[in-house]
């Protein structure tokens, strides 16, 4: 990437919509502006109201705006849900040049040589990644460029979504007056954010624990192999909240969110609040003991259903154990509720980045960091014409596998879908 780059990612997700800019400056990346918004029109990670999702990323995106003076204009767009597939390829090419030098033209064909795969008619690629290249029958290499050989091959894992809700996402963000400069899935944008090279390599867990659901993404020999979401998350605290204290549900999130505690052992008799009741005007006395009694034993449930979802993915124990993220996972007590009910190694993971320092930006600020890594591996130019309100000049967008790749994606899916816009 080019010196002082300005790129911004979207997170949608149940109960906040993240606008997160991060600039560039001298090979330095910095988050540099945050605009957040309660996301309306999104029940369980899924889109199911167009014109409120348009008009929470629009908040979004309006707030970030304001924070820095910057006009954004394009954005890279987070993507989830239990559409999601992954499956492995494998590509071949013969090395183009006369003196057999493995260039960037060479790695662009093999990938998509690699993404030449059978698709039922409602599936589309979002994503290949490279899991491994091989030269001349050499394994285990990451970056074949300038080296030596006749025959590049590569092991990539092909990532897949259903069409009709990479639609669905696209359409919010383009109604929003935004351009989607390229869809990132969220477990790797994460994952390359939250992860050491260990845990990878070894294997580990990666669970986001948002609002309406619960990502889990299972890495191993340094690339992520197996992901899966189940829907449940933190709304079902807040509700649990609700019903067990007799009250609305917006005062049930409030209490949760300043005096939750997910292990009643951790609570605080001392520690009391008061709440409105439905269908009176009296407000009733709890202690945080009271709250911690209704959250533990959903939480406990959580994890319980997490690690019956990683066996059925087919991994029992892995040595990196869990990483947890999401903004379920800054309550108090997650922590030892999941190493209780895990039993494993568990941490919770943070971006350690000014003003994003809270697990619930992980998916966001992990978009960004996928961004950066792959244009700095490719030694180009992320190209964002993002426009920051002092002299700033317009970015322009150096060809690449990314930038190639993606337009073609959303002009397919923009064809198919014309005859209902």
């Amino acid at each position: 990437m080019s010196n002082n780059d300005i790129i911004v990612s979207l997170d949608i997700g149940t109960s906040k919509v993240r606008a997160i800019i991060g600039e560039v400056t001298n090979g330095t990346f910095n988050i540099i502006g945050v605009g957040s918004a309660d996301s309306e029109g999104i029940r369980k990670g899924a889109i199911v109201d167009i014109d409120q999702t348009v008009q929470s990323i629009k908040s979004a995106v309006e707030h970030a705006e304001q924070m820095v003076g910057i006009q954004i204009s394009e954005v890279y767009v987070g993507i989830s849900g239990n559409h999601i597939g992954l499956q492995s390829s494998h590509g071949v090419v013969a090395v183009q040049n006369e003196d057999r030098e493995i260039g960037e033209d060479d790695i662009e064909r093999v990938i998509k040589a690699a993404e030449v795969i059978a698709l039922p008619p409602e599936r589309e690629v979002i994503d290949v990644v490279a899991k491994q290249y091989i030269v001349d029958g050499l394994e285990g290499i990451q970056d074949p460029r300038g080296m030596i050989g006749v025959r590049l091959e590569v092991e990539a894992t092909i990532i897949t979504g259903a069409k009709t809700p990479i639609h669905n996402l696209l359409r919010c963000v383009e109604k929003s007056g935004l351009k989607v400069k390229d869809l990132v899935l969220m477990s790797l944008g994460a994952g390359g954010l939250a992860l050491s090279k260990d845990e990878k390599s070894m294997g580990a867990v990666l669970v986001d624990i948002g609002a309406g659901s619960t990502t889990i993404a299972v890495y191993e020999e340094g690339s992520l192999c197996a992901t899966s979401t189940i829907p449940i998350g933190g709304e079902f605290v807040t509700n649990d909240i609700a019903y067990g204290l007799r009250t609305l549900t917006d005062q049930a999130e409030k209490v949760k969110l300043k005096y939750g505690c997910a292990w009643i052992d951790d609570a605080a008799a001392d520690v009391v609040f008061k709440v409105l009741r439905i269908g009176s005007n009296v407000e009733k006395e709890f202690n945080q003991e009271d709250l911690a009694a209704i959250i533990e034993p959903r939480v406990q449930e959580i994890f319980h259903l997490i690690r019956q979802e990683v066996k059925r993915l087919g991994y029992n124990e892995l040595p990196g154990g869990y990483i947890l993220t999401g903004g379920t996972v800054s309550m108090p007590g997650v922590l030892k509720a999941a190493q209780t009910e895990l039993s494993a190694s568990v941490r919770i993971a943070v971006p350690d980045y000014i003003g994003v320092r809270d697990p619930g930006f992980t998916g966001g600020v992990g978009i960004l960091h996928n961004v950066v890594r792959r244009f700095r591996s490719r030694g180009t130019s992320g190209g964002n014409a993002n426009k920051k309100t002092v002299n700033r000049s317009k970015q322009s967008a150096a060809p690449n596998q990314e930038t190639d790749k993606k337009p073609g994606l959303v002009e397919r899916l923009k064809n198919m879908f014309s005859e209902f816009i």
